[in-house]
């Protein structure tokens, strides 16, 4: 037998069998392609704009102007007590994380189609690294919000240590419904043209414009199966001192963000074997 005979080898790799097989510990094996493939996503969307990564403070910026005069100035919403800019840009915070999730993820699997059919890599990785892509823009946003706290006086208490638990809990939700709409728009290619439109009703449905306490108490659960309502009550509470958000509100969004991940987690794997014959 030759010495090239004795060192070969084959690697086989197959599809996993059942539902409930995340194999999560695969992105820890690939962290270094989830970086390079979120920081691609990052440089991709800013390359050839004439503002650059500005544009990732004028969406949230230009939104919280419209929504003050319109909501805050005309509609007389009330904010708690706060400047409705900061009441508003606060939400606008983990909402355009949110969104931009949903619309950069749900087509990344089809337009990663060439590296998918050539390699074999976790294809967890790619709606992930299109969600972990927007923090970025999330942290420029974030610095003009301080800007803007400082303008108005308003200085943060004790409740924002809990900040990073509703950052985390913002990237799992974008994170939960990027993994449907990403391998939904594998079998169907029209999803990607809902989300537009998904995500201007998805809007109004959650209190960015508005208070979670204009909800009657009688709708607060049924208002809390929206998993970013939450959040949003949770970023307000933690950087403005808001009244601490309503316990029936963040648990039920929590419950539905954990159902949405593992729901998500399994059909994702499920189809996962598909996606080089569909893409």
């Amino acid at each position: 037998m030759s010495d090239m005979e004795k060192n070969s080898f084959e690697l086989t790799i197959k599809p996993a069998h059942g539902w409930i097989s995340f194999r999560l510990g695969d992105l820890w094996k690939y962290r270094e392609l989830l970086y390079f493939l979120a920081w691609r996503d990052v440089k991709v969307r800013y390359k050839q704009t004439a503002l650059g990564v500005a544009w990732a403070v004028i969406q949230p910026l230009m939104t919280m102007v419209v929504f003050t005069v319109f909501f805050g100035k005309l509609a007389k919403i009330p904010s708690d007590g706060l400047p409705y800019p900061v009441f508003n840009f606060c939400a606008l915070l983990p909402w355009t994380l949110f969104s931009r999730a949903l619309n950069d993820s749900s087509n990344s699997l089809v337009a990663n189609s060439n590296l998918i059919s050539k390699i074999y890599f976790p294809r967890l990785v790619i709606p992930i690294s299109a969600t972990l892509a927007g923090l970025v823009d999330f942290g420029i946003a974030f610095l003009i919000f301080l800007g803007l706290m400082a303008y108005y006086g308003i200085v943060p208490s004790l409740a924002i240590l809990s900040l990073p638990v509703f950052i985390i809990l913002a990237v799992l939700t974008a994170i939960a419904v990027s993994l449907w709409l990403s391998a939904l728009n594998v079998e169907y290619r029209d999803v990607r043209y809902t989300i537009p439109f998904l995500t201007q009703i998805w809007m109004f449905l959650s209190p960015i414009a508005y208070p979670s306490s204009m909800v009657p108490e009688k709708w607060r659960a049924l208002y809390g199966l929206n998993p970013i309502a939450g959040v949003i009550e949770g970023f307000r509470w933690a950087l403005l001192g808001t009244v601490r958000p309503d316990p029936t509100i963040v648990g039920v969004s929590v419950l539905i963000v954990v159902l949405l991940l593992v729901g998500g987690l399994a059909y994702f794997r499920r189809m996962e074997r598909y996606f080089a014959d569909k893409i």
